[in-house]
């Protein structure tokens, strides 16, 4: 791998300052990969400043002769469990003799950090968008390997009501309280949805720090589904895609012995309402498209689409003290 950046062009650790100029090199990256910007200035803040996230140790930008900013990679583990996930974006053309340099910096800061955290081996992913072929030599010349896709969905909330439908039978839909006892039982229920997955659970003080470092909770976007007077389901929203005018629906769940019973698409409905009640023009969120649970049928079932499919590649790293 060739791991030297041209000559006059340096690395430099990001600061809170650059959050402008990084954003405008992830939207260029964006552009040239999906059509459009996908990237929000809270979001870079945010991957600058998560949990487990030094910027004095975990990231880089590299510049260019003229100073710009043409190239960042950093990692992602805000739960500090055994995977990380490393994201490198380098100026479409222009900064792609960054990639490799930036790509070999963060996989050795990856070995570093799988001491740090104690875990050793150290799963390491990262994703690409099928079109980006020279990011994905480059992955695969780091030694990893395809491991599945995951979906980008999106839907229009033109012509969607700012009252949501009922929900079925049985079913109440409410606000998720700001209180200690309806925020666990939002974690209990995302927590044990996503048991048969391989997403990676956090524990209810590590969830509560995560949310902390969003940089603002807007707690009338999240709900909860109740049975009989248990909360059975619920979906959590972030204000990541208000930026975009955007609606962005960060984890839904349902629990297992209550699902295919229409409680997922109540809580879907029902944010959609609220989404488009605050002018939002459309709602998006991620899926995993192995998922065990088929949860893109349930999305497609309500309009969503598929905006772009983005590939995860995963390898294994040994811990290395620094």
């Amino acid at each position: 791998m060739t791991t030297a950046l041209p000559e006059g062009w340096t690395t430099r650790r990001p600061k809170l300052d650059d959050a402008a100029a990084i954003l405008a090199l992830v939207h260029a990256c964006d552009i040239a990969s999906i059509g459009e910007p996908d990237f929000t200035l809270d979001e870079v803040r945010e991957m600058l400043t998560e949990p487990n996230t030094d910027m004095t140790r975990d990231s880089w930008l590299a510049l260019d002769t003229e100073g710009r900013v043409v190239g960042w990679t950093y990692p992602h583990n805000a739960n500090g469990r055994d995977r990380d996930f490393a994201d490198v974006y380098t100026w479409p053309e222009h900064g792609r003799p960054a990639l490799r340099p930036l790509l070999d910096l963060i996989m050795g800061r990856m070995a570093e950090r799988a001491a740090l955290l104690g875990h050793d081996p150290y799963e390491v992913r990262a994703g690409a968008i099928p079109t980006e072929e020279h990011y994905i030599e480059a992955l695969l010349g780091a030694g990893f390997v395809f491991l599945k896709q995951h979906a980008r969905m999106q839907i229009s909330l033109a012509g969607v009501s700012p009252v949501a439908p009922e929900p079925p039978p049985g079913v109440t839909v409410r606000e998720v309280r700001d209180d200690e006892d309806d925020l666990r039982a939002v974690h209990s229920v995302i927590y044990q949805a996503f048991a048969d997955t391989d997403h990676l659970d956090t524990d209810y003080d590590s969830w509560r720090k995560q949310m902390a470092n969003e940089p603002s909770l807007s707690f009338d976007e999240w709900f909860v589904a109740e049975i009989d007077g248990r909360v059975v389901g619920a979906l959590q929203s972030s204000d990541a895609g208000a930026d975009d005018n955007e609606g962005w629906v960060k984890r839904l769940g349902v629990l297992r012995a209550y699902r295919k019973r229409g409680v997922g698409e109540a809580l879907l409905r029902r944010a959609f309402a609220v989404y488009a009640r605050k002018g939002r023009t459309r709602a998006g969120l991620g899926v995993d498209l192995a998922n065990p649970t088929q949860a893109i049928r349930l999305y497609e079932a309500v309009g969503m689409t598929a905006l772009y499919r983005s590939n995860i590649y995963r390898t294994y790293v040994a811990a290395r003290a620094s």
